[in-house]
């Protein structure tokens, strides 16, 4: 029956709104979900035989209300959080603001920097995404039960330290964010690197255009929203038919997504620079819409590298430089990156430089280096990838 599945799948971006509510007013994290997966378990049920009613998202958002309180009942809660859960929904559907709030607030408890990069992740996966702990454990290497208790400890730990369930204001909410976007980013990567998850990609974008929807006077928010969507716009053009990565500057452009790059334009145009997203949505739209505008990308990783240094930001830089100014000023600059060793041995590093040395026109020295990136993959796609470019240099 198509229009019950389609319901059912409507429904399931109703799940972490009837989460946030619950936890914010029963303060219990494992009731607020089994009351949301119950109420899904119900629609399964009954919509196939019943029919979908007319509002779903309502019909859920019962289901669950009159569980949390069904099971508030029995434990003998005291009255007064009682009281509050029955009055969670005094109409099929609240307001708007008050979904908004609650999803908000869940995002910035997820994000706590109390818990680990890792577990900030997976919560979020699992509590905002209702992504199965099956799947988030397979995206992390591990199995099912490791994740389950990761994620458990997790919820334990925010009860145990009182973690507070809202968004902080002032200061706090400016020290806060950073690591909000740093988990989506991190999401986001883990559904565009070569053996990522797409649907981690895709989630990471509606999570990000939730919360610039949410926080308008924060312009990081909506960079970030403007970098996913210039990066995942490349997504159908980056593999060939035999399923290899194909780089940048061999991708047929006419395969990107031209809606998503106009929408990340959109934000831009209204978005200052104020940070590193600012900045590397700006470098992702000088791919997007100008054919890779070399000179104008060396000058943004400029600015990047002094807000934001690393030894990865350096690699790109040199890339940059590279491909702008000539592969000898690409080499000075990768030599500058390599210096303290923080980017021995990574595949990525090696590669650049193998490509920086092939268009300085020594091929037996480039084929030799992408050979030896190929080595240091950990990806046997982007292992393959390399031990092409090899071959293609007469190795």
């Amino acid at each position: 029956m198509p229009e019950v599945a389609a319901a059912i799948d409507a429904g399931w971006e109703s799940y972490a709104r009837i989460v946030a509510s619950l936890i914010r007013v029963t303060g219990d994290w494992t009731l607020a979900e089994d009351c949301a997966q119950e109420a899904m378990a119900a629609a399964l049920e009954r919509w196939p035989r019943d029919g979908v009613p007319g509002n779903p998202g309502g019909w859920l958002q019962t289901v669950a209300r009159n569980r949390a309180i069904d099971v508030l009942r029995r434990a003998a809660v005291e009255r007064t959080k009682l009281q509050e859960v029955a009055m969670l929904w005094d109409r099929s559907r609240p307001s708007a603001p008050e979904i908004d709030d609650d999803r908000l607030r869940l995002i910035f408890t997820c994000c706590h920097p109390a818990l680990s990069l890792e577990a900030r992740v997976a919560l979020t996966l699992r509590t905002i995404a209702g992504v199965p702990t099956a799947d988030i454990a397979r995206a992390f290497l591990t199995t099912e039960s490791t994740m389950t208790r990761r994620i458990t400890r997790a919820k334990s730990k925010i009860a145990a330290a009182r973690i507070p369930y809202r968004v902080p204001a002032g200061q706090a909410l400016t020290e806060r964010l950073p690591g909000v976007l740093a988990v989506l980013y991190l999401l986001f990567t883990r559904g565009y690197d070569a053996d990522g998850e797409p649907a981690f990609a895709a989630e990471a974008i509606r999570l990000a255009r939730l919360l610039a929807a949410l926080m308008p006077a924060e312009p990081e928010a909506s960079s970030l929203l403007a970098l996913f969507l210039f990066q995942h716009s490349r997504r159908d053009a980056r593999r060939d038919a035999a399923g290899d990565l194909v780089t940048l500057d061999r991708q047929d452009r006419a395969r990107w997504d031209r809606a998503a790059i106009a929408e990340g334009m959109e934000i831009l145009v209204a978005t200052p620079v104020e940070g590193p997203y600012g900045i590397q949505a700006r470098i992702a739209a000088c791919h997007a819409v100008a054919g890779s505008d070399w000179p104008s990308i060396a000058g943004w990783y400029d600015q990047l590298v002094r807000l934001q240094p690393s030894p990865i930001v350096a690699l790109n830089r040199a890339v940059a430089h590279g491909y702008a100014y000539g592969s000898a000023e690409g080499l000075s600059l990768l030599a500058a990156a390599r210096a303290d060793g923080a980017l021995d041995d990574y595949p990525a590093a090696i590669a650049v430089e193998a490509d920086l040395v092939a268009r300085a026109g020594d091929r037996p020295r480039a084929a030799e280096l992408f050979r030896s990136a190929a080595a240091a993959a950990v990806s046997e796609v982007e292992r393959r990838a390399l031990l092409t470019r090899a071959a293609e240099m007469g190795g």
